[in-house]
C-alpha cells in the first residue's frame, strides 16, 4: 500500500494543540504554573470560566453527545491533583505518574476511551511539587531497587509541554534521583524543549510508530510518521535512551508489507547515536465490549475491526473480558515484528509483546 507522507504533505507540520475553551480550578491560580497557563491563555483571546472541580465539568456546548464529545476534547482543565496515590503501570513501569489526564488526539483503539467515560476533556495539574514529593516516597520505600515511574499512562504529555512545562521539571527532577527512572511515550513531535535540559540519562522517550495503514485510518489528530521518527532522532542525538512502542498491532489485509515497511524506513531515518540503547515495546490491538461500543458511537465511520467472533476472550485487569488475537495469529504478528527488529536494529532489546 503506498505511503501518503508525499513531499506536498511535509510542507504543512502538525501543529501544537490550541484549546478552544479553558476551566481553571480557582486554587490552581495560586500556583506559578496556573498563572502561567491563565497569561497563555488571555494572550491568545481564548474563553475561560472557573470551575470548583475539574472532575465535575458539565454542559460542554453540542446539540449531540457526538457533538459535546468532540467540543471535550478541545476543552482544556487547569486544576490540582489531589489523589497522589499512583496507579501501577505493569509492564511498562511500576507506577503511573500523573502529570495530566486526557488527550487531544483522536486515535479511535485508545483505552482511554473507556477509562475516561464520560471525561474525555483534557486535564493538566499544576502542583507538580507535591507530585513529586509523592514519587520520591514511592522510590525511597523501594530502596535499593530502581523505580520507574510511566507518565503517559492516561495522557500524551509531550502534546501538552507547550502549556505545561511539566515533563521539563519532571525530566529535571528525576535526573537527581539515582533509583528513579522516568519514561513516556508520544505520537506528537514537539519536543525542542526537552533537548538541551540535564538528564542524567533517567528519562527514556519513546515514541509510537506503527504501519502507515494503522496512523493514516486511526490516528488523526496525531504527528505524522516522519516528524515522529525525525523528533527521535534529535532525542537520541541528545543523549536520552530512546525507544519505540509498536501498538496496536493490527492484523489487517497486507499487513506483513506494511510493518516490514515501517522498519524499513526506521531505519533509514534514524541516525546511528539514537540506535545504542534502544528499547521497542509490541502490543497487540485488544477491545472490550464497553470499548466497542463507545468507538462506535465516537467514530462511527471507522474502519477498526472489533468481531468478537474472530478473537480470543482473555481476562482484563479492571474485571472485564478483553479480546485480543487468537493465540496463531498473535504469534505470527510477534514472530514476523521480532525478525524485521533485530533485521534492522540487532543490538536492539524488546522489552515485551503482550
Amino acid at each position: 500500500m503506498p505511503s501518503t507522507d508525499t513531499p506536498s504533505r511535509r510542507t504543512k507540520e502538525t501543529a501544537l494543540f490550541v484549546p478552544e475553551l479553558v476551566y481553571f480550578e480557582p486554587a490552581a491560580l495560586e500556583y506559578p504554573k496556573g498563572q502561567r497557563i491563565l497569561d497563555w491563555v488571555k494572550e491568545r483571546g481564548l474563553p475561560y470560566r472557573t470551575t470548583a472541580s475539574h472532575n465535575r465539568i458539565t454542559n460542554l456546548p453540542g446539540d449531540t453527545v457526538l457533538e459535546q464529545y468532540k467540543t471535550a476534547k478541545r476543552t482544556l482543565v487547569v486544576g490540582l491533583r489531589k489523589t497522589l496515590k499512583f496507579d501501577t503501570s505493569k509492564p511498562s513501569a511500576e507506577y503511573a505518574l500523573p502529570l495530566a489526564t486526557g488527550c487531544m488526539g483522536h486515535c479511535h483503539y485508545c483505552y482511554l476511551q473507556t477509562t475516561l467515560g464520560a471525561k474525555p476533556y483534557i486535564r493538566v495539574y499544576v502542583n507538580t511539587e507535591n507530585i513529586f514529593a509523592a514519587a520520591k516516597t514511592y522510590i525511597d520505600e523501594r530502596a535499593p531497587e530502581l523505580t520507574r515511574f510511566e507518565a503517559a499512562c492516561t495522557s500524551d504529555p509531550v502534546g501538552l509541554e507547550h502549556l505545561t512545562g511539566s515533563l521539563a521539571e519532571t525530566i529535571e527532577f528525576m535526573a537527581d534521583q539515582p533509583l528513579g527512572r522516568l519514561r513516556f511515550v508520544t505520537k506528537y513531535h514537539h519536543i525542542d524543549s526537552l533537548l538541551p535540559l540535564r538528564h542524567n540519562g533517567h528519562t527514556r522517550i519513546r515514541f509510537s510508530v506503527n504501519a502507515d495503514y494503522v496512523i493514516r485510518n486511526f490516528e488523526p489528530g496525531t504527528s505524522r510518521f516522519h516528524e515522529r521518527i525525525e523528533a527521535a532522532g534529535r532525542i537520541g542525538k541528545a543523549g536520552y535512551p530512546l525507544g519505540f512502542i509498536v501498538a496496536p498491532i493490527i492484523w489487517y489485509e497486507g499487513w506483513p508489507e506494511g510493518y516490514a515497511e515501517l522498519f524499513d524506513k526506521l531505519a533509514k531515518e534514524l541516525p546511528a547515536e539514537a540506535t545504542k540503547d534502544l528499547t521497542f515495546e509490541l502490543i497487540q490491538h485488544r477491545f472490550t465490549k464497553t470499548a466497542k461500543t463507545v468507538i462506535e458511537k465516537r467514530y462511527p465511520k471507522s474502519k477498526l475491526e472489533m468481531d468478537e467472533a474472530k478473537r480470543k476472550k482473555k481476562w482484563g485487569r479492571w474485571g472485564q473480558h478483553k479480546y485480543v488475537y487468537p493465540d496463531e495469529q498473535a504469534e505470527a504478528l510477534r514472530e514476523w515484528i521480532t525478525e524485521r527488529i533485530f533485521e534492522h536494529f540487532p543490538q536492539a532489546r524488546i522489552e515485551y509483546f503482550t
